[in-house]
């Protein structure tokens, strides 16, 4: 993993937050795992499940984890020829299995991509680069899963052009290369896929493009269809201070808004890291883009910099991320004299609080961006920690618990619609949009709904014997 330091103004006010609800679930120290380097997810069962890349730089190695109240459990471990250094987080599928790629290993040492049940079972479903690696090489970002039911997803290498790619794999193995990019319109993709509510697929490339910032480009953000037609949507750093960020590495989020928000590892202005600390952006579906943020406008980054993972938007509908180095913790700093990176919140003005600033014991340097739980507390990992080998923390807010959708928040009229939360078990309702729902409860934090005729966009709500869960964002639903 690259680790391009940067620099930047600031767009809006950076603050302080007061004293939030911090704490440190797991460090890990070798025996368990280490260095996660991806954000972990809330499963079916309300558990967090996550990876660990094992020894830095990549080698042989890398875990498959589940963290419950308990305590961690070590799923797999992996050895080299099912895969091997995990860079990429998980993501459920609607079939209940765990799916993701892993940077090195496989038949030929490339990466792979695999499943992995609750329970632990692994399938390598497709070894990378065995023959010219015209179908990809070493994948950093992990998958998605698209409203077809396919898996999607980019790999860093390989392809036509050696220059990264855009695949589809059906949950049975089957890879169909989707596009290779050729430099022109973006190198190296190391942020995953993210389908919008349009259908459409949206992401990143790390390089590629204008060539203000690095002799290989600064990235882009395009969209593609289910077919293969790539459109890029924005070139970074089309002049020469690149202020609208470059290199981005995050995975993007869509917004309640429409729009999809982002983060930019550089760009920007800032003499404490040549080439820029990093940016917030957004962008319509259409292409219009907005700089909302930009990191190291305090003396030495007090408010962060390096944003190397995504956002995630609250309940409360603000943005909440991390960034990987910067902030004002102590005991902690690089030779730029900036801490171990921050977790922060920004609202969608572009009004940027710091909730915490990282030091060596409680964590330090968060490669990937945070998850919100649906107890309403938000979860990270971290690659520092006491051990120095990584963390899974938890940072509470004070917002409430709530209902969110598995693997989609979009979908047709007869569609089935996952549903993760807390307490269903006795279920009286669930509505989509004031439209009663036919629902089956699979477990006390999970249960399936029929989208019903008649059904308009909007929020969801699920009736417990505890009182009323509402969604965390409206469900779309689509022609």
């Amino acid at each position: 993993m690259k680790m391009i330091v940067s620099a930047i103004l600031l767009i809006g006010l950076a603050v302080v937050s007061p004293a939030q609800t911090f704490r440190t679930f797991v460090a890990f120290n070798g025996n368990n795992g280490e260095h996660p380097y991806a954000p972990v997810v809330q499963g079916f069962d309300g558990n967090l499940y996550g990876t660990t890349a094992g020894p830095s730089p990549p080698g042989i190695g890398g875990t498959v984890f589940k963290l419950t109240m308990r305590g961690l459990v070590t799923l797999h471990t992996f050895t080299g020829p099912d895969g091997s250094g995990p860079v990429a987080g998980l993501v459920q599928a609607s079939d209940g299995n765990f799916y993701s790629t892993t940077y090195l290993g496989g038949a030929a040492g490339y990466g792979t991509v695999f499943r992995i049940t609750p329970l632990g079972v692994v399938t390598v479903l497709h070894s990378f680069c065995q023959t010219d690696c015209a179908d990809g090489a070493n994948p950093i970002a992990g998958l998605t899963q698209g409203i077809d039911g396919e898996l999607y997803g980019t790999t860093y290498g390989g392809g036509a052009n050696g220059q990264g790619t855009i695949f589809k794999i059906t949950r049975n193995g089957q890879l169909t290369t989707l596009h290779s990019f050729d430099g022109i319109d973006g190198t190296n993709p190391e942020g995953g896929l993210l389908q919008g509510t349009d259908g459409h697929f949206y992401g990143t490339t790390y390089s590629g493009a204008n060539q203000n910032c690095l002799a290989m480009g600064c990235g882009t953000i395009f969209r593609i269809t289910s077919n293969g037609a790539l459109t890029t949507l924005h070139n970074f750093c089309p002049h020469s201070f690149c202020s609208d960020g470059g290199n981005p590495i995050g995975t993007l989020i869509e917004g309640a808004d429409g729009r999809f928000y982002g983060t930019a590892s550089a760009g920007g202005d800032s003499y404490y890291c040549g080439g820029g600390c990093g940016t917030i952006f957004n962008i319509t579906p259409e292409g219009e883009f907005n700089t909302m943020y930009l990191f190291c406008s305090k003396y030495g980054c007090a408010d962060g910099s390096y944003p190397s993972g995504g956002l995630v938007q609250g309940t409360d509908g603000n943005f909440y991320g991390t960034t990987l180095i910067g902030g004002s913790g102590a005991n902690c700093f690089d030779s730029y004299g900036q801490g171990c990176g921050t977790v922060f919140e920004i609202t969608p003005v572009g009004q940027l609080t710091t909730l915490h600033s990282f030091d060596f014991s409680d964590a330090g340097s968060p490669w990937a961006g945070l998850i919100q739980d649906t107890n309403g507390n938000f979860y990270g990992t971290s690659t520092g920690g006491s051990e120095g080998l990584g963390t899974v923390f938890g940072l509470s807010v004070g917002l409430g618990s709530f209902a969110s959708f598995s693997p989609h928040s979009f979908g047709k009229d007869g569609q089935l619609a996952g549903i993760i939360g807390q307490g269903f078990t006795g279920a009286m309702n669930v509505s989509f949009n004031g439209i009663s729902a036919s629902f089956t409860v699979r477990a006390d934090t999970f249960l399936t709904a029929t989208v019903p005729s008649g059904a308009t966009t909007g929020y969801v709500t699920v009736t417990t014997p505890s009182g009323v869960l509402t969604s965390n964002v409206p469900f779309v639903v689509v022609p």
